[in-house]
């Protein structure tokens, strides 16, 4: 299979369309997928553990539609976390530039865009 160069402003969904992954022996564990998180954020020191799995949550939900829009109370449920906790994850995501907060106002959840692409300090 050759190779196709990255596109940017594609989403991921329609990348795979172009590819077939074949899971065989999956069981109650793995029928439901799994989510990729990019090394950069899991080798990143400036933000912490919980804020790394709220991230791959957020990835979870978001993998098929390219936003999200979980309320706190599943996020925090989801992860096993407190909703401050998970709440403060977010605010330190958001403040580090790995995702990005879309409110859309008073009584309704927040919409969740996840940066994949994450600038490189310079040295």
């Amino acid at each position: 299979m050759q190779s196709r160069p990255y596109r940017e402003g594609i989403h991921i969904s329609e990348v795979l369309k172009e590819r077939t992954i074949i899971l065989r022996g999956a069981d109650p564990v793995t029928q439901h997928g799994f989510v990729q998180v990019p090394t950069v954020i899991l080798l990143a020191k400036d933000i912490s553990g919980n804020a790394k799995l709220v991230y791959a949550m957020l990835l979870k939900y978001a993998w098929s539609d390219g936003s999200c829009f979980p309320g706190q109370d599943r996020l925090a449920d989801d992860i096993g976390l407190s909703r401050q906790t998970a709440n403060t994850c977010i605010q330190e995501l958001a403040t580090k530039g790995y995702v990005k907060i879309l409110r859309r106002g008073q009584g309704k959840t927040n919409v969740y865009e996840v940066n994949i692409k994450v600038a490189r300090k310079r040295r």
